[in-house]
This record gives structure tokens, sequence and C-alpha cells, in this order.
């Protein structure tokens, strides 16, 4: 990375400062959204096709709405506007019920560890987990792996982003928002894609490889990378 000056580190969450696989744990988190959905009329295939195609809905979206916009838009086209009616239902799930995915997830105390000294030195933290959750999911992800609140100053979500990984602009808008120059700034993620993209917007990367993602098999020569004791002594230079 050679020496520069970091001001900001970003993290991704899931496969970052929260080990899982990405499988098990979705297979998990609709599994149990099925069983709330089911007596309010949902087919449990038809429900996760449907958060699917919203999802999808969400990556491509192009900046011109919220992500939370750019779901519900492509949802109640499949299930009626009436669908928007579940909204409350749906976040009480996040609420609730999701937490019973940490079962299928990880923990690693070097999360919290890191982020700690990184306050320590006076550098900001923002938790850049792809926005594809509502901030309660994303709340409670975060307190999964052993983390709090007070933690970042910045959490990503449904409700107050307009772009999503693997997209480059995710990245340009956390930096236009927080008035953050992209040269100052270190993201850490597990995925080489999603997570990687943001050299392109100028940002320095580290690749984070306890549960690395490379399904694009993109070349990770260019990139710093290692375990979380190669972070950690990343961590110390800064």
């Amino acid at each position: 990375m050679g020496k520069v000056m970091i001001k900001t580190v970003l993290f991704d969450l899931d496969g970052t400062l929260l080990p899982m696989d990405q499988d098990t744990f979705t297979g998990a988190y609709f599994k149990e959204l099925a069983k709330l959905m089911v007596p309010h009329g949902y087919d449990p295939d038809a429900l996760v096709k449907g958060i699917w195609k919203g999802t999808g809905a969400m990556v491509k979206n192009d900046g011109t709405k919220t992500n939370e916009e750019a779901f519900w838009e492509v949802f109640c086209r499949i299930f009626g506007e009436e669908a928007k009616n579940d909204i409350e239902i749906f976040n009480s799930f996040y609420e609730n019920e999701f937490n019973k995915a940490k079962d299928v997830c990880g923990y690693n105390e070097a999360s919290a560890e890191i982020v700690a000294a990184l306050k320590d030195k006076g550098i900001d933290v923002v938790l850049a987990s792809n926005p594809l959750f509502p901030m309660v999911a994303q709340k409670n992800r975060m307190r999964w792996a052993g983390l709090n609140i007070d933690d970042f100053s910045y959490i990503t979500s449904y409700e107050n982003s307009h772009y999503c990984k693997p997209s480059k602009e995710y990245y340009t808008e956390i930096a236009k928002l927080l008035k953050l120059n992209p040269e100052e700034c270190l993201m850490v993620g597990n995925n080489a894609t999603e997570d990687m993209v943001a050299c392109e917007a100028g940002m320095n990367v580290f690749l984070l490889k306890d549960c690395l993602i490379n399904d694009d098999n993109v070349d990770l020569t260019p990139f710093n990378q290692g375990g979380f004791p190669e972070l950690k002594a990343l961590i110390e230079t800064l």
C-alpha cells in the first residue's frame, strides 16, 4: 500500500467482521423469513424468488432512488401494492426472528479488537456492508460480530444508499456523503469483486482472506491481503 495517510477505514461485514458461509447464512435467513410470512399469505418459494428479484433491483440501482425504494417497487410489482402493508411485519422480522440466523455464523474476537485499535488511533471507522438490508438488520448482524453501534461513524443500509456493491459508485457515494478523500480511505473486505472494486473509486484496499469469496476468479496479486494478523500488522503502521 505504500506510506499513505489513512483517516478512515471502511469494513465489510459478512465474511469480514462477521465470519460466515454466505450460502449457509442465506438459507437460514430465508427459512426463518418464510416461516413468519407463510401465515400472512406468502408462498415460500414465491417469497424467496420475490426477495431475489428485489435484491437484483437494488444491485442494478442507478442512483435515482434509494435501495429501499428499488426493492419495494419490484416486490410490490410481484405481490401487489398491498404488500406494502406488510413492511412493518418484515421490519419486525429483522428485529427479532432474523437473529436466529446468528447460529450459523461464526465469531472472531479480532473483529472488535481491530475496530477498537483503529479508534484508539483516532481513525474513523465506517461499516460498509452491502446495503441490501434495512438498518435494523445491519445493526443486528453487527452485534453478532461483537460490535456496537457507537463503533462506527456511519453504517450503510438499504434506506440510506442509492447503489450496491459491486458498483464503484457505492464507495463514491459514501466518500461524497462523509466528505472523505478516497485516497485517505482503506476498504477491508473478503469479496474480491464486491469489496476490492473500491480501488476503482480511488480507495486503498485490503482483502481479508479468512472467508474469501472470489467467484469471478479475480487476479488477487495487486491487492494487500491476508488474515487478521496481517491486517493488524498493517493497522499498526497507520
